[in-house]
Formats: C-alpha cells, structure tokens, sequence
C-alpha cells in the first residue's frame, strides 16, 4: 500500500532549502480588540499596489546586500549545480508494473513525470518514457502548473488524479489522467482550484472534499463537507455523504485496498490538528468506529486495519500504549464498528518511536526510531491475527525510510541516509527479507575528514536533550568553530540524521559546523516528547534549544560570535523567540517561512488549524502565553538584536508571509538591522523550481558566511 497516499497534508515542515527540506486572508477579516493598535496589518494584505511596493523594495536591498557579495555567485553556482544535477537519485513510486519519477533539471524547470521498468530502473541510466510533460502542459493551458501528486485508481493503477498547484500553493486543481493514452481524460473527473481532497470510491466514484461554496469551509479554510461525485456528473449535482464542523480543523476522504482485494473506504473527521474521528463509508453512508480521538488509521494489509495509537487505549479487554500500532480485522470492523477488538502489532521501548508504516501484498514494513536512529522490520499477519517481526540488517546512525512498497508484490524501495553518507536506495523482499542496493548518490562533498557525534545537553527542567553534531575530526576546541544549530520543535516532527549536498558542500567544506537537536514538541521519542511542549508548555521547547546553544558553547564547539541558527515554518516561530529571548546567544539568525504574529496566528492562512498545538487566544491562560512568546509581540526597542534573515514566499497559502512582513516592518520601526527576502512563488517553501531554491540556498549561505566565518 501506498504510504504517502494515507497521511494528511497538515506538516508545517516545509521545504527548507539549505537542507535540501484557502481560507479569507486576515485582510478580509475584521479585526479583534488586540489588532486596533497594530500599524503594519496591512501588510497581511497578500497583495495589494502598498504591499507590493513595500516587498519590491525590501527585497531589492537584501539582493543589493547578499548577492553582491564575492562569495555569492560561487555559493549559487555550486547550489544550482547540486539542484540541476542528473546524477540526484530518481525518487521510484510504484504504478502496476512500472517505476514512475517526478524528475526537474535544467531543461524541466516545471518537472517530468515519467516511467521505466523495475529491472531498467536498476540499470545506472535507466530509458525514461515520458508520461506528462508539465512545461508543455503550462505553455499550451498558459498556465502556472506545479506538480502535487497523482493519486491512482485500484487495484489496475490506470487512471489516476493528477493534482497541479498554481505556483506551487496548497490549493490544487486535480484532472483525471489515462496512463495508457498519457492523456487526461476529456470528460472525467475535473476539480476546479481549491484546498481538497479526492479519494477513489469506485471504477466511476470519487468522493471529494473541497469548497463546495460559500460557509463549507473550516475556520482554518479547509474543507468539513464531502460528497460523492459520479463520473459525468456536475460538481453542483453530488451527493452529500459526509458534513464536519466549520469549527474543525479538515475533512478528509480515504481509499484503502491491500494486496488481497480487500477495501476500505473512510473519512477522517479532524476535530482538531491532532483529534479525530473515523468513519467507515458503507451503502453510502459513514458510520463512525470507536477509535479514541488520538487514533489514525494509517494503512490496510491482508484485511486488517493498522490503526497508530498516539494515547493509551484499552479494548477488547486489552490495553495498549501510546506510540503503538494495532490492526483491526476489517470484517468484524464492518459488521460492529462500535466495539473494536484491536491486536497489538509493535509497541515502542522507552527511547523509541513509530516512524513509518507500508504494506506489500503479503506484509508490513515498519519504521522506526531508537535514541533518534532509524530501524526497520517486516512484520507479517499470521492465522490466528498475532503478527511476527523480523529486523532488517540496516546500516547504524542512519535515518531508515520507506519510499514506496508494491500493492500486488512483495517489493519495496527503502531509502537510507546519514550526515556523511550519500543517500542510498534499496530494493527488499518484504518475503524473504533480503535487500541490496539499487541507487546511490555520488558523494557531493568531501565527508573524509568530517565525523558524527551525538551529544546531550541539558534542559531548564533537567530533561536531557540529544542533539547530532557535525564537524571536523581535528576541531579545536577553541570557540572559534563557525556552527549552525537547526532544529524544528513541533507537531511531532522527528529531525533525524540525513545527507544534505548544501550543507556539506557550501558549509562543511568551508569549515563550518552543522548542529541538529532533538529537542521537545518533536517526535523523536513518541507522542509525549511531543505533548511535553504542547500550548502553555511550549516554554520547555525554547529552553531545550537554548541548552544545546550553551551546552555547545560551554563546550567550547563555538562561541556567541560565531554561532548561527535556523528553522523553517514552526521552526521560524522557534527562530523568532529564540531572537528575542537570547539575542546574546548568536550572531547570525535564518528565520525561514516563519509564523511570528502569535497573537494573529489564527487569522492569518490556515494558522486556525494549529490551535491544538499552540492554544488559542479566546482562551485567557493560552492568550497570555501566547503574547508572552510572540516574536513580533516582544520586539523592543534598546535591545540589541543579532542581523536576522528573515525570508518567505508569496504564494505560501498555509503560514502566509504576513508574519515575516510585519516581524520586518517592526524591526525597521525599532531601527534595527534586518535583511528580508519574499520569494514570489514556491508555496510553503524555498521556491517553485530548482534555479529559485538554489537562490534561496546561497543567499542564506552567504548571509551565514558573512556572519559566522568573517
């Protein structure tokens, strides 16, 4: 099974580019009590002559600052050659027989989809067939197409959804598509622009969630309505099945089949960005299972539901712990959804956590973290429902990841990487357990005289935090190390080891250190790591990254002066308080794709999906933190702040670049040195092509250099 296919698009984790990682605008609302006094509102404006003028201008100075820098078009050069190069590995996805790439280079600025075979895939240069060319699709419609996916009918995986971003944004137009004739289907199914959702039904059904008009769309701008849409039929003429709450956070449709035919049908009704309620779709109608609230679905083998637990769960006479995965027999599921009879298939130790879960037609493969190093097994369904585990023999310090499975096969692809080892692709026998390399990536810098640490600092509260440092084996240990420390610190979002070509070959190369922590609000040791920073805890995530900068300092790694830090997304709010309640901890501050309004969150993009995590402001204890937190909140004036970076995209319809306009604003009101940088497409992201993230990637490079290394 399809793994990608099950997940909600919710991570706030966007692309960041130096690692190589439709609501109304808040313009439209009116303002609360709180907002009155606020002089730079108008920036949340996503467009306007005032506003377009007014990002024209900052970022015409901070091109004029960093691209005219020296060392700047040799940073951009080196990153364009690493985005462009045709030796990166060509990501497999499983389609029936076939191995399908989405591939961009030089010459396919907008992208390739394109197919081979398994055993031409393994060849060092596999012959490409090309299934959909998206710069000749957007020059022929004038259009703006990004690509975001395609979702493939079951069990043959001929026609599919293709899903195409206008700029790179997360709202999608989505066009049935013939993999046969490489044509979209003139009649099919066709969804205008929107932030939804379709899933298969049936050979001629989708069900669909999306803007059905005006007041069916979530207080976030996602959708809370699904209906059942037959093939011909007009979006005006499709059947209600499902309605949430405009109080939730999104409605989704799901399709599960497994290897043997079995199928499921659900929807997921998200309360709030970590509730839910599951809902299995029979005679047209959705009948709710007794899942506790902290339960996701998340695949379907050999008819068994597997079902990840992220709170203790007691039923059938059995209780299960957080962080596990138990299945469901899909046949007593359907016949009594209320009383659920689950059976334990992995139950995590106490320094490990689920990472990823997919079926082939006979097993499951399971990834996982121990002390935030990657492992995987294969766990297979036995007659009487217990499941038996055997380890995968991987390599140690590494990041395991499951990149695609067979549906009606026992292959898989799995992906491993590390800090200083290229990423690997394997082929595996989810059967026999055996698995050889496929792919490699030729190394992109010098790792030879570079090693690995994890380290642990300690917290305000005692809590010990790991963290990975990168470096040179010789380092002295003289203060003087120029250092990056990244990290991301919410939504359960696990940063593990990884191999980034940026980073080791515009920083390590030069002498740089790359640092990353494992800090709370992540999900490196389970479900409470991650709840241990939720709402008003959320101070415990500040101090944790705050212990590994002085743990790392102490240490004598680095010094104040020669000390950067970045993060992207929820990372860019944990830049933002960190500049504020450290400013004497670092020189050089990347504050990317940032929330940074904490008292506006909610009125701005999707940020009223995110209550759940960081609180909201109706309620008076989670308001107080929230304005005792928020970086644009707590600028003062006399203080003196580190140069920042601060950079954003227009076309980010999920954070918004409101926040990174108005944390600049505020910061040339108080007269502080600032850089700001707004890429005009690429979502939430570094941009839309691979020529705009390598100019994303060497002006944040540069900015470093100048800072830490001068």
């Amino acid at each position: 099974m399809h793994a990608r296919n099950l997940t909600l698009a919710l991570s706030l984790l966007g692309a960041l580019s130096i690692l190589g990682a439709v609501g109304a605008s808040a313009a439209d609302q009116p303002a609360a009590p709180q907002d009155v006094a606020d002089p730079y509102i108008w920036l949340e404006a996503l467009s306007n002559p005032r506003v377009d003028a007014w990002v024209e201008a900052e970022n015409a100075k901070t091109v004029a600052v960093l691209e005219k820098d020296p060392r700047y078009p040799a940073l951009y050069d080196e990153a364009l050659t690493i985005a462009e190069a045709k030796d990166r590995i060509p990501t497999p996805r499983f389609i029936g027989d076939e191995v399908y790439n989405f591939w961009q280079d030089a010459g396919h600025v907008r992208g390739l989809w394109r197919k081979t075979g398994l055993e031409d895939y393994r060849r060092p240069e596999p012959n490409w067939t090309t299934v959909l060319d998206l710069d000749q699709l957007a020059k022929a419609e004038k259009a703006n197409w990004f690509w975001h996916g395609a979702d493939c009918r079951r069990p043959d995986e001929r026609i599919c959804l293709v899903s195409l971003s206008d700029g790179g944004e997360d709202a999608v137009t989505t066009r049935e598509f013939d993999l046969a004739t490489g044509q979209f289907v003139r009649g099919g199914f066709a969804l205008p622009k929107s932030k939804q959702s379709a899933a298969w039904a049936g050979d001629d059904e989708i069900l669909v969630a999306r803007d059905w008009g005006k007041g069916t769309m979530t207080t976030a701008g996602y959708p809370f309505i699904v209906k059942a849409l037959k093939r011909g039929q007009k979006l005006a003429s499709a059947k209600e099945i499902f309605r949430g709450k405009p109080s939730d956070t999104e409605v989704s449709p799901i399709s599960l089949q497994d290897g043997q035919g079995h199928k499921a049908i659900l929807i997921e009704r998200s309360v709030s960005f970590f509730e839910s309620e599951t809902y299995l779709v029979k005679g047209g109608k959705a009948v709710k299972l007794a899942l506790p609230v902290k339960a996701h679905v998340r695949d379907l083998t050999a008819g068994r539901l597997l079902v990840k637990l992220e709170q203790d769960w007691r039923a059938g006479g059995k209780s299960f712990p957080e962080g596990a995965l138990v299945s469901l027999d899909l046949a007593a599921v359907e016949h009594d959804p209320q009383h659920l009879t689950p059976t334990l298939v992995y139950a995590p130790g106490p320094c490990e956590s689920l990472d990823e879960i997919a079926s082939t037609k006979e097993h499951l493969i399971i990834t996982s973290f121990d002390n935030v190093k990657g492992r995987a097994a294969v766990y297979t369904p036995a007659a009487d429902g217990s499941w038996t585990e055997r380890k995968l023999d991987l390599p140690d310090n590494s990041t395991i990841g499951v990149v695609d499975t067979q549906d009606r096969g026992e292959k898989a692809f799995l992906s491993v990487t590390g800090f200083l080892t290229p990423s690997t692709v394997l082929l595996a026998d989810a059967a026999s357990g055996e698995f050889a390399a496929v792919k490699t990536l030729p190394a992109k810098f010098d790792a030879s005289k570079d090693v690995v640490e994890q380290r642990q600092a300690t917290s305000k509260d005692g809590t010990k935090i790991p963290y990975f440092i990168v470096h040179p084996a010789g380092m002295a240990l003289d203060g003087n190390n120029p250092a990056i420390l990244y990290a991301y610190g919410g939504f359960q979002v696990s940063v593990t080891p990884f191999y980034s070509a940026n980073i080791g070959k515009l920083w390590l190369e030069r002498g740089g250190v790359f640092v990353v922590a494992n800090i709370r609000g992540g999900g490196e040791f389970g479900p409470a790591w991650h709840e241990a920073g939720l709402k008003t805890q959320r101070q415990r995530v500040y101090d944790d990254f705050a212990a590994v900068a002085e743990d790392l300092i102490q240490s004598k790694v680095t010094s104040p002066r020669r000390l950067g830090i970045e993060g992207g997304s929820n990372g860019g709010l944990l830049m933002g308080v960190e500049f504020n309640q450290h400013p004497d901890l670092w020189n050089a501050v990347d504050i990317q794709v940032p929330l940074l309004d904490m008292l506006r969150y909610e009125k701005i993009a999707a940020g009223a999906s995110w209550v759940g995590e960081y609180g909201t402001v109706q309620n008076p204890e989670e308001r107080a933190f929230l304005a005792s937190i928020s970086p644009y909140a707590n600028l003062k004036a006399g203080v003196k702040y580190p140069e920042p970076f601060v950079w954003t995209t227009t076309k980010d319809d999920r954070v918004g670049p409101q926040h990174a306009r108005k944390f600049a604003a505020r910061l040339a009101e108080l007269g502080q040195p600032y850089l700001f940088y707004e890429v005009t497409e690429g979502g939430h992201g570094a941009g839309a092509n691979l020529k705009e993230k390598a100019r994303t990637t060497a002006m944040e490079l540069t900015y470093f250099s100048r800072k830490l290394m001068d």
